[in-house]
């Protein structure tokens, strides 16, 4: 049998999900940050130093990535619910690689992970995120100390506001308070709240004391979006953090602190999308996907395809 085509055709390399390395999204790699000239960086933090139970969240960037790859667009993709084309050719964006992790010292892998920041914002990229336990936040924020005043968007079941729990003040379950004490951190709208366990009602009273303005997932359905982002000054700077556990348990099983009764990738996907509009999106973290926990891969896949999301929406925005 002929198994030749029988009409002239054009050949061009298809770069298929399975074939090529799997750099986040099969985005063009960029390790060298001097170097470094894209709209957007991606950077690995592999760390679990600080995780209280479930390891496995130091594989997440790994995870991320390779499940990224069955999402990678090429020239652009198309969304016809808003009839337009994000991720276009003209869109920058780079895989920076990970962040080198030192066994055992928590100190220098923030040491090394806030340096690789900095370098990103001082290169004019948006620093894009993939964690790692949700400690990894506290580095990434310390380096966006070249801004004036940036807000917070966090998206997690937990408040994250624990203070010092036998004298470790860096846990992953302290970011938010460690970011709140920044000089240039102003106000914080925490969504995806809920459940016994969730912090202890001091940390509660800590955070509302503070300022921050929580909201549970039954509240978010009753207030809607818009209320909920009202509470984040309009037209200022924002940097994102979300925590995989912020959806349903049965949306994102590996993660290192699963919860039922969480938000749907729909209602996070919105979130991003509105913060994109409403204000300067300077930074974005997404943390404690654990692989190990989940042979599928959805979970990797989910934070991949709203990670991709969070890109078009913030050059979108940009006019890109």
């Amino acid at each position: 049998m002929d198994y030749k085509r029988q009409e002239p055709y054009e050949r061009y390399q298809l770069g298929l999900p399975f074939v090529g390395i799997p750099s986040f999204g099969k985005f063009p790699i960029c390790t060298d940050l001097e170097q470094l000239d894209a709209h957007i960086a991606v950077l690995g933090i592999p760390y679990d130093l600080s995780i209280q139970y479930r390891t496995g969240t130091r594989l997440g960037p790994r995870g991320i990535r390779t499940e990224s790859m069955l999402y990678a667009f090429g020239s652009g993709g198309y969304d016809f619910e808003r009839d337009d084309v994000f991720l276009g050719p003209q869109c920058k964006i780079v895989d920076c690689g990970d962040v080198d992790m030192i066994h055992g010292d928590l100190e220098q892998c923030f040491e090394n992970a806030e340096i690789a920041v900095r370098k990103i914002v001082e290169k004019g990229a948006i620093p894009v995120i993939m964690g790692g336990d949700h400690a990894v936040t506290i580095p990434v924020v310390r380096a966006l100390d070249c801004y004036d005043k940036i807000h917070i968007l966090h998206i997690d079941s937990h408040l994250d506001w624990a203070d010092a729990r036998s004298g470790q003040r860096y846990g992953n379950g302290s970011p938010m308070r460690r970011v709140s004490e920044l000089p240039y951190v102003d106000k914080m709208v925490q969504i995806g709240i809920h459940g016994i366990g969730s912090s202890r009602k001091c940390d509660f009273d800590d955070a509302k004391a503070y300022g921050s303005k929580l909201i549970s997932p039954r509240q978010l359905r009753k207030m809607g979006i818009d209320e909920a982002l009202s509470y984040l000054p309009e037209g200022e700077k924002y940097y994102i953090t979300i925590d995989i556990d912020g959806l349903d348990a049965s949306v994102a099983p590996g993660a290192g602190t699963p919860n039922p009764g969480g938000l749907t990738f729909d209602e996070v996907d919105e979130i991003v999308e509105k913060a994109c509009k409403r204000g300067e999106v300077i930074g974005y973290d997404f943390v404690e996907v654990a692989p190990p926990y989940d042979p599928t891969g959805v979970t990797g896949m989910t934070a991949a395809k709203l990670m991709l999301n969070f890109m078009g929406y913030v050059l979108k925005k940009k006019g890109m």
